[in-house]
């Protein structure tokens, strides 16, 4: 069989087979996982971003914990920028926005060292179960704080951390120094805010703690 040019097909009035072109691959589909699905969700993008999210998801799986009230302390954040975030993992919803100190020997507008050594004025990484409220004879109303991750924050009640309120975290502090006061280690907050602390977090809320 002699197979004719296109031209010569084309004045002859035959019809050339259609030639037939590769499909075009569709593009997949990206899937989102559970942790920037539920990010997505709650509306975090301007709060934290989504790693701080999903590693403090991925310690509560660790630890067998499945939602509850969440309270995210991301200091990878300066001390000027409220960095306290806490999640109502149920609802999806973000209860409070606020700042929250490191200890002085964290370091000074940047959290830079932690330890869970007694003594040491720093603040400690990792997942705590708040426990219920107490008084500080120092403090006031404050939470008792439980490390859950032995080596990074198991000695948080013979250090006594705990969650108190000050004066030195507010944006009069700032104003004045360019940075946050700092802890002996404590998460310390502001005192107007304590109050809607404990009513959120007390007696079974989650604290973790970024860096």
């Amino acid at each position: 069989m002699v197979l004719l040019p296109n031209v010569l097909v084309s004045l002859l009035g035959l019809t050339a087979p259609a030639l037939e072109r590769p499909a075009t691959p569709a593009t997949p589909a990206v899937e989102r996982t559970t942790e920037e699905a539920l990010y997505d969700r709650i509306g975090l993008e301007d709060l934290m971003d989504l790693p701080v999210f999903s590693d403090a998801l991925h310690s509560l799986k660790d630890h067998g914990i499945n939602g509850g009230v969440l309270a995210i302390a991301d200091m990878s954040r300066p001390s000027t920028e409220p960095r306290l975030t806490v999640i109502d993992l149920g609802s999806g919803k973000v209860l409070l926005h606020t700042w929250v100190a490191h200890g002085q020997a964290t370091g000074e507008l940047m959290a830079e060292h932690f330890s869970d050594r007694e003594g040491s004025h720093q603040t400690s990484l990792g997942l705590y179960r708040v426990g219920p409220e107490i008084i500080s004879p120092k403090h006031g109303p404050a939470l008792l704080l439980h490390g859950l991750d032995r080596g990074i924050n198991g000695h948080a009640l013979e250090r006594e951390i705990i969650m108190h309120g000050a004066d030195y975290v507010s944006q009069a502090f700032i104003n004045a120094n360019g940075r946050l006061g700092r802890s002996w280690g404590c998460p310390a907050v502001p005192e107007e805010e304590m109050p809607r602390l404990i009513r959120l977090l007390a007696d079974g809320g989650l604290l973790y703690v970024h860096a």
